[in-house]
């Protein structure tokens, strides 16, 4: 005599009202931040027109997705720490977890571009705009999103087409892909197989083009002989490689492994770092190592 599910039931981080004050402040001030800082990257990224090149178009998707990651999450926990409204509808937690897969592939597919940027305005300099033309920028950026989309819609759709019934409890704090599968009255071995398979080799092949297009960055960095052009491309590539370290490390932890060894506490904990913390610091870490990101943000905030 099971139902079919048709709401979900959201975990939330306290039940405890004070400490749940305290989160909500915290978090709303966090996601206030995000908006602000990359807001202000691709405010900076239009109206600069020292900034009308490869590097910082890809930048300004990257801004964007970081809009985009929190957005899909951050406002539903808020709603959940301040007004115990903890249930999600089955629609709603489908589209929650799918605009979740989107960005995040979508990211891991753009941060591969953005190492292939460098690597070419390191290692071929003289050829660097004939290479990597405005054409080939657009066609990049618009096939990242393809493929995060299309990648996504299949991760969503072999969990969504699973049945549910019984418990309803979502053990996290958002619609994801290991604690969602865990509610199946279905085994779901066959689907977390392709899922793994899906996400190693796409996820597995962004890696590869970022790890080559690195090793070639470091080995031709390595060569130059003038200590000024070293520190110069060393401060160029390290606020990227900074940015692909944080989000592949903590992406890899929560979804390349099989659900059985889903931990919920930890989990929650990981999955706050690429979600909520990284979309924070990826314009910090932008604008800290970045003299021209820097002065584009000063005349912003002065005009504003």
């Amino acid at each position: 005599n099971l139902s079919t599910v048709s709401e979900f039931v959201l975990v939330g981080l306290s039940d405890a009202p004070q400490v749940r004050f305290l989160l909500f402040v915290l978090f709303l001030v966090i996601y206030l931040a995000t908006m602000a800082g990359n807001i202000l990257i691709l405010v900076a990224i239009r109206t600069d027109a020292r900034l009308h090149n490869p590097m910082y178009f890809f930048l300004g998707n990257l801004a964007l997705l970081d809009i985009l990651c929190p957005t899909v999450t951050v406002p539903k926990m808020l709603d959940a720490l301040v007004l115990e409204n903890k249930v999600i509808s089955f629609p709603g937690c489908m589209l929650q977890l799918f605009f979740l897969i989107d960005a995040v592939g979508t990211e891991i597919f753009l941060l591969a571009v953005m190492a292939y940027d460098r690597y070419t305005a390191i290692c071929h300099p003289l050829q660097y705009m004939s290479i990597v033309s405005t054409k080939l920028c657009a066609h990049l950026a618009i096939g990242t999103w393809l493929v995060g989309f299309v990648n996504s819609l299949l991760h969503t759709s072999l969990i969504f087409t699973l049945s549910f019934c019984g418990s309803n409890k979502v053990d996290q704090y958002y619609c994801d892909i290991p604690p969602v599968l865990a509610l199946s009255c279905l085994p779901t071995y066959s689907r977390e197989l392709v899922i793994l398979l899906v996400a190693g080799v796409l996820g597995g092949s962004a890696f590869v083009i970022t790890l080559i297009s690195y090793t070639y960055i470091l080995l031709a960095i390595l060569s130059m002989k003038s200590s000024e052009s070293r520190h110069k491309a060393f401060s160029t590539c390290g606020s990227h490689l900074t940015v692909v370290c944080l989000f592949y490390g903590t992406t890899i932890c929560t979804y390349v492994r099989p659900s059985s060894t889903y931990s919920p506490r930890q989990d929650r904990i990981v999955s706050m770092l690429y979600e909520i913390l990284t979309p924070l610091m990826n314009p910090i870490i932008y604008s800290l190592r970045n003299k021209e990101v820097q002065c584009a943000l000063r005349r912003v905030v002065s005009q504003v």
